[in-house]
């Protein structure tokens, strides 16, 4: 609805700005901005596991979530007598892993500034990210099992994927491929439905290890020796 004397295109205008304001200001805080960067672990977490981990009173953190709910940033699960809470979606950790890559720019400081077990590999929400992601990428590019732009996967990138037990979904709501852009490498990782389920069949075949609470992947031997030989990635 337009305001009283304005075109209908302005006051939209004026709403959507709003709205982005009340979104940036909801993230703006850094406690809730540390609950934020926990739950890019793709994981749903309680209140007091949040609470810990912004180091803030229980009772602090559930008006900070309460923050987040009504601005979209999160969803709340209710499991029996529990409530956990995780991202609303693939398009907010974008939103995210996208304002980390900014927050990252210190020009020649920035390699010495990222973790090297963030640098190496961790989880994008649902996918893999870091320097592993980025080359599995490039290798993905080069062979054409994805197409240049990184939006779709190719027919001989399906076969070539289900040879090493990745399922893809045909029938997936979200983007089937994407090119995400990686915070600390400057480069892409696979993204979308393709991306997830490049993770799940890692974690399937033990080739990686997630640490619970944490966005750092640990490449076990048997995963060293599947990527090198699968997509040239030596570690």
């Amino acid at each position: 609805m337009s305001l009283p004397g304005l075109p209908a295109a302005h006051g939209n205008t004026l709403a959507l700005e709003e709205a982005l304001a009340g979104i940036a200001s909801a993230m703006a805080d850094p406690s809730r901005s540390r609950m934020l960067c926990a739950l890019m672990d793709g994981r749903a977490w309680t209140a007091t596991e949040l609470s810990t981990v912004a180091d803030i009173a229980p009772s602090t953190a559930s008006a900070h979530l309460n923050r987040l709910l009504n601005h979209g940033l999160l969803v709340c699960v209710s499991q029996g007598r529990h409530r956990y809470y995780r991202l609303a979606g693939s398009d907010v950790a974008a939103l995210l892993e996208n304002m980390m890559g900014v927050s990252m720019r210190t020009g020649r400081t920035l390699t010495s500034r990222t973790p090297p077990e963030l640098r190496q590999a961790r989880t994008c929400y649902d996918h893999l990210a870091g320097e592993i992601a980025v080359d599995i990428y490039a290798f993905l590019q080069r062979e054409g099992w994805i197409t240049d732009d990184g939006s779709a996967v190719t027919n001989v990138g399906k076969r070539q994927l289900e040879k090493i037990g990745v399922t893809l979904d045909p029938h997936t709501r979200r983007k089937p491929c994407c090119a995400c852009l990686d915070w600390s490498e400057r480069r892409f990782h696979l993204g979308g439905d393709a991306g997830a389920a490049l993770l799940i069949a890692f974690e399937q075949q033990g080739w990686l290890r997630r640490t619970p609470g944490y966005r750092e992947v640990t490449i076990t031997g048997e995963g060293k020796t599947a990527f090198l030989r699968l997509f040239a990635v030596g570690l």
